[in-house]
């Protein structure tokens, strides 16, 4: 009981203190705005550990974030290695073999009017397609190491950015190309100059969406067959031996690899596109 009222104490404590700098005359400055968000994470794990030792929960249904910590620690070579056969081997390469032909394949088909009545439409009934029917597939195609789980990240991000960059690349307005007409300047000129800088809101939009599920394709795949390492195959052997403090640290290394990715990509989109109104203020 002690562990319970401690957990709903801190957290009291914790909302009050977030409330006041929130409202504090340093509200809007970085310390303050690192300060809220951390303070309300760090909430969230002493009341999961209050609740799950007060009320006695199993190890094998909900693991205290202590018990997860201290198996993260103890497992850092492990844990190391499946973060470079899933993320740097899989969903990056995929990401970024898919990202760059999809961007390629938009560039053609904006060139093109049959691939935009043609292909456009395959594109949408392929992106369709459930992933956990295809993964299987791509898994027999290009064998059990990262290659096959690199195919299923292509698969998944190619047709979101393909759809982003092809809208993006409509968006410059008429009058802005009947101007570049007047200045003889060439298609790639123009596509270099004037259409591709408009895409580039869209095309980040499609490649912030990537991000996550590059990574979520890697892990997918894992499960239907990989080499001894890798996240899904850990996620799917220390479930099997109800090692759930395993799971929750390979979750945890996944969702920071994720965050991370994701604000790398932001990052970069706010420094390509600081003209745009949406990076304003």
């Amino acid at each position: 009981m002690i562990w319970f009222a401690s957990a709903l104490a801190f957290w009291a404590g914790a909302w009050a203190l977030n409330v006041r700098l929130s409202r504090s005359r340093w509200a809007r400055t970085w310390a303050v705005r690192i300060a809220v968000p951390a303070l309300f994470g760090i909430t969230l794990l002493v009341v999961w550990e209050g609740l799950v030792r007060g009320l006695a929960v199993p190890g094998v249904i909900l693991p205290p974030p202590s018990a997860i910590g201290a198996r993260f620690a103890g497992s850092l070579p492990i844990l190391w290695g499946d973060f470079v056969q899933t993320f740097v081997k899989g969903a990056l390469s995929g990401y970024v073999i898919g990202c760059g032909a999809s961007v390629a394949t938009a560039i053609a088909i904006d060139r093109s009017p049959f691939l935009q009545r043609g292909l456009l439409p395959v594109g949408n009934f392929i992106a369709a397609l459930p992933i956990i029917g295809t993964a299987p597939i791509l898994v027999m195609w290009f064998g059990f190491d990262w290659q096959s789980k690199a195919a299923v990240v292509v698969a998944m991000v190619f047709f979101p950015v393909l759809v982003n960059t092809v809208q993006g690349l409509a968006a410059s307005e008429a009058m802005q190309r009947d101007l570049m007409k007047t200045y003889s300047a060439s298609y790639v000129q123009t596509l270099m100059k004037l259409r591709l800088p408009a895409a580039m809101p869209f095309i980040f939009n499609g490649l912030k969406i990537a991000t996550t599920l590059a990574l979520i394709g890697a892990i997918v795949a894992e499960f239907f067959g990989s080499p001894i390492k890798g996240m899904g195959f850990r996620i799917s052997t220390e479930v099997g031996r109800l090692a759930l403090d395993m799971v929750w640290a390979e979750i945890a290394v996944a969702a920071l690899a994720g965050t991370a990715f994701y604000g790398l990509v932001a990052g970069a989109e706010r420094a390509v596109t600081f003209w745009h109104p949406s990076q304003r203020g």
